[in-house]
């Protein structure tokens, strides 16, 4: 999606775009000197509105909820990664890691 859609779809003007942008809440691809929202922006820019606009949040605090929901997507990434590589162990090594993760998850 481009530029105007991106604003036309989420009802907001280009001066609240270049604010998010610059403050690193959204990062759009550029292609040829455009810039490109994704799904993902548009899920985070929803975020933001409802944050500011329903929720009352000031920028610091949307900073600090972005920060969290990339810290987020970080961990997701690791995790899966963790169970790739516990995939491919044998299966006796597999299920004392699994028991080891169980018993972590209980604290």
């Amino acid at each position: 999606m481009d530029d105007l859609e991106f604003r036309l779809y989420l009802k907001i003007d280009v001066i609240q775009l270049d604010l998010w942008i610059e403050q690193g809440w959204l990062i759009p691809e550029t292609s040829d000197g455009r810039r490109q929202f994704r799904d993902a922006d548009v899920a985070r820019a929803r975020l933001i509105l409802d944050l500011m606009g329903n929720m009352g949040v000031n920028e610091a605090g949307v900073d600090i909820v972005m920060e969290l929901v990339d810290e987020l997507h970080g961990l997701r990434g690791t995790m899966g990664k963790l169970m790739a590589a516990i995939g491919k162990q044998e299966r006796d090594v597999q299920r004392r890691l699994l028991e080891s993760l169980e018993e972590i998850d209980r604290f």
